[in-house]
């Protein structure tokens, strides 16, 4: 019996040790009991929220359809702080979307004849073609926040950068570009959390890099960053849309929403699936109102 009980404990803790990728629960719903099957628990919230997230995933997928036919450009920004959730958002928006029509942009620093060309010029040069759904994984905001925290850029070049950035986006949303611009705001419990989960997980190694380990002790600085950004480049034309982002599944599916409610299509689902829940979804000038109100208690902070 000792044995038995034994082997029964450690196939518990193998078991503990598998994470079922998304979209399993939802699959296997209506699976029934037979050999070689295992009984897995699943929350209700998270059926439901892998059953709302494939409904909006075949709302992008009818959105890019049209886009062949319109000639439309979408370019979305993702901004935010280290482990806030951005590039795992970005996954599920391009899941299933055709990579022909589909890019990521995900620039590494600067060469030496990068450094030497106009600081937007790399940038602008991965703009979308007619029909083409473009993303930013970090964007030209690098030298808003990154940069000037980690002296990788002089302090004239930052404010020149502020200067010049919001003339730059309106003349892409007057070519005809939609222009989406997102802050994933984490917070510093939370984010120092997922750091944490990265140094463990085999899947998240690629993540960890020298800048996480500095990341909480400037946070300080670079809310301070974030303050200066929103205030200089939150523009009508080109609005920052704040995601909080401390429940990574409400902010992929509120921000999938957004996408989709500011986007025209054909058999478009009804708008009251595609509204955005304002907990989640943040404006660019009610963020900053929030800021001007608690920018000298940094606690009370979002990230």
């Amino acid at each position: 019996m000792a044995k038995d009980d034994k082997k029964r404990d450690q196939k518990r803790e193998e078991k503990k040790e598998i994470k079922l990728f998304e979209g399993t629960a939802l699959r296997n719903r209506e699976a029934q009991n037979e050999e070689e099957r295992v009984a897995v628990w699943v929350k209700e919230s998270d059926l439901a929220y892998e059953a709302e997230l494939k409904a909006l995933q075949i709302e992008l997928m009818k959105m890019l359809q049209d886009m062949q036919q319109s000639g439309d450009r979408i370019l979305a920004v993702f901004e935010g702080r280290d482990a806030a959730g951005k590039g795992g958002t970005i996954q599920r928006i391009i899941s299933n979307l055709n990579p022909r029509n589909t890019r990521v942009v995900a620039l590494s620093k600067p060469n030496e004849t990068e450094q030497s060309q106009w600081y937007f010029q790399r940038y602008l040069s991965r703009l979308p073609s007619a029909g083409e759904f473009v993303l930013f994984d970090r964007s030209w905001y690098n030298r808003a926040m990154v940069e000037p925290v980690m002296g990788f850029c002089t302090d004239e070049q930052n404010k020149r950068f502020l200067k010049d950035a919001p003339m730059v986006e309106e003349l892409l949303v007057k070519d005809g570009i939609k222009l989406f611009k997102f802050y994933f705001s984490v917070s510093r419990a939370v984010q120092k959390e997922r750091f944490e989960g990265r140094k463990t997980d085999p899947l998240k190694q690629y993540k960890l890099s020298p800048v996480d380990n500095l990341a909480q002790d400037y946070w300080d600085q670079y809310s301070v960053r974030k303050f200066q950004m929103l205030s200089e480049t939150n523009r009508s034309v080109a609005p920052w849309t704040i995601v909080r982002s401390d429940d990574k599944k409400k902010a992929r599916i509120n921000c999938i929403k957004f996408i989709l409610s500011a986007m025209n299509y054909k058999d478009k689902m009804a708008e009251k699936h595609l509204t955005p829940d304002p907990e989640i979804i943040v404006s660019g000038i009610d963020e900053l109102r929030d800021m001007e109100k608690n920018l000298l208690e940094p606690d009370k902070l979002h990230g």
